[in-house]
């Protein structure tokens, strides 16, 4: 019997591989050892092999793409219906192994080594902001204790508690200076690497032309087209701005029955790292747009409208779907950025 169909519960070192063939019928069903995965496949036909988009899920997508396997990932939650009675290896491989051979399921897009490398960028940046947002806050926390209150924003932290820890008029115990000076130096060596890592990325964006040309959309920066490039990947894999746009997340959630639909807030489904970057950027146009009004110049007619029904927030994710919906054009048509085309569309 010829294995046409593989499903793969990948783990850290023990998997366990589950094929069928034309008929559906068991063709095995066992675990390999990491080191056994490459040969067992090298010695299987061309067929179709399902796993979960998880941990080390790209890697195995791409060596066993170059022995010729036809490959595909789906999300885990898409897989889970799929699973028969308890959970365990040989349950969750058949399911896969299930799952993948359905023609409505929907597929994760295998990323390069080239894709990932930039994520893993991306990651490592937002953990040091996430530490840098943490320490200044514990700074801004230890010195309250003790009478000192600093404003709001990093940079505050950054500037005053070096002072703070350097002056001796403060009435700050000797072990509290040297505390705050340490967390102080802490502090601007995470605010170094944060800044580094930027940089890196942005001499990445500069070497790719269609990272450049996403720069154009308004509310579009360097790290934003960078993320969106390296996540999406092929763009012609989703059949409209639409589909990017609720692969993200940005589109509300239904909990419709009986003929009567019912929408709720935004699903927050697919990459919440992109769907924040979109939203930030969407925010930051929100508050030009208020300061070209103040201060007497021409503003976005459609934003406008939109801020005259809905609240500041409502109105941020209804133009971070829009500028997703732009962007997947721009990728699709390898096209500049025409404002022009997007005023037509809102009208």
């Amino acid at each position: 019997m010829q294995v046409t169909t593989v499903g793969i519960d990948l783990a850290k070192n023990i998997f366990h591989v589950h094929g069928v063939d034309h008929t559906g019928r068991i063709v095995f069903s066992k675990p390999l050892r990491r080191a056994q995965m490459a040969e067992f496949f090298v010695g299987l036909p061309p067929c179709l092999i399902g796993m979960e988009a998880c941990s080390g899920a790209h890697f195995w997508a791409r060596k066993l793409q170059s022995q010729g396997h036809d490959v595909r990932l789906m999300s885990p939650q898409f897989v889970k219906p799929y699973v028969k009675s308890n959970k365990n290896d040989r349950a969750d491989a058949q399911a896969i192994c299930e799952a993948v051979s359905r023609p409505s399921m929907r597929f994760v897009a295998v990323k390069s080594c080239e894709q990932q490398a930039v994520l893993a960028v991306h990651r490592a940046r937002q953990g040091f902001v996430k530490m840098r947002t943490a320490l200044a806050n514990q700074i801004r926390g230890l010195l309250s204790e003790f009478g000192i209150v600093m404003a709001q924003g990093l940079r505050v932290v950054l500037v005053q508690a070096g002072a703070v820890a350097a002056d001796e008029r403060m009435a700050l115990p000797s072990p509290m200076r040297t505390l705050i000076g340490h967390l102080h130096q802490q502090l601007k060596q995470l605010d170094a690497q944060v800044a580094q890592l930027e940089q890196l990325i942005a001499s990445s964006v500069q070497a790719d032309s269609a990272e450049r040309r996403l720069q154009q959309v308004p509310g579009i920066g360097p790290i934003t087209s960078s993320a969106i490039v390296a996540t999406v990947g092929d763009a012609t894999l989703f059949a409209n701005g639409k589909q990017l746009a609720a692969w993200l997340g940005l589109v509300p959630r239904q909990h419709s029955s009986g003929g009567k639909d019912k929408l709720l807030g935004i699903s927050k489904r697919g990459d919440g790292y992109v769907r924040t970057l979109l939203i930030h950027g969407a925010r930051s146009l929100i508050q030009a747009n208020e300061r070209r009004r103040a201060a007497g110049k021409s503003t976005d007619a459609w934003l406008d409208r939109l801020l005259s029904r809905r609240n500041a927030n409502v109105a941020a994710v209804a133009l971070a779907n829009r500028n997703a919906r732009i962007l997947w054009a721009m990728l699709v048509k390898a096209s500049e950025y025409r404002p022009e085309a997007r005023m037509l569309a809102a009208v």
